[in-house]
């Protein structure tokens, strides 16, 4: 009645070069994001390793440029320095390559971490100590240095004084 079922064929395995390429095309990565995804879609080490030295020589990858993609695009999106460095350092870039994406932003921090604040805190928080410490946590988890925090948290409380 039924026959037995063809075999399914088997869809001939992508290369690790073109693999990378296609993870490539959606956004740029960083040599080690893409061994490690690589190596979690089963491709052994020097296939892996042969691929990424590939992309480099053919200039689709550079950590140099990823470097600079990703720290602009953290900044723009109101992370401070400390968040973007350790961001950065995950994608096994050098901390000579970090600082100099960092240099290279050329950001007022200061000023980026009060535009943070009024963005996410429409009113000043006046004298009220628990409501700065919070505003001070936010901007610390978003990777501001201490000393910008505190001087903006205290800025906040000298523009309310202002006010009155």
């Amino acid at each position: 009645m039924f026959g037995a079922r063809k075999p399914r064929k088997e869809k001939p395995r992508v290369s690790a070069y073109d693999k990378a390429l296609a993870l490539l095309a959606r956004r740029e990565q960083s040599r080690r994001e893409l061994s490690m995804k690589l190596a979690r879609a089963g491709y052994e080490r020097d296939e892996v390793e042969q691929a990424l030295d590939r992309l480099a020589d053919d200039r689709y990858q550079d950590d140099e440029r990823f470097a600079g993609v990703m720290a602009r695009s953290r900044a723009g999106q109101g992370y401070g320095p400390a968040r973007i460095r350790a961001e950065l350092k995950s994608h096994g870039l050098s901390d000579a390559r970090i600082r100099a994406e960092l240099d290279a932003l050329e950001v007022d921090w200061h000023a980026e971490a009060a535009a943070q604040l009024r963005r996410r805190y429409r009113e000043p928080a006046g004298d009220d100590l628990a409501e700065r410490a919070r505003r001070a946590q936010f901007l610390l988890r978003r990777g501001f240095a201490a000393a910008t925090v505190r001087a903006v948290t205290h800025a906040d409380v000298d523009e309310a004084a202002c006010d009155d």
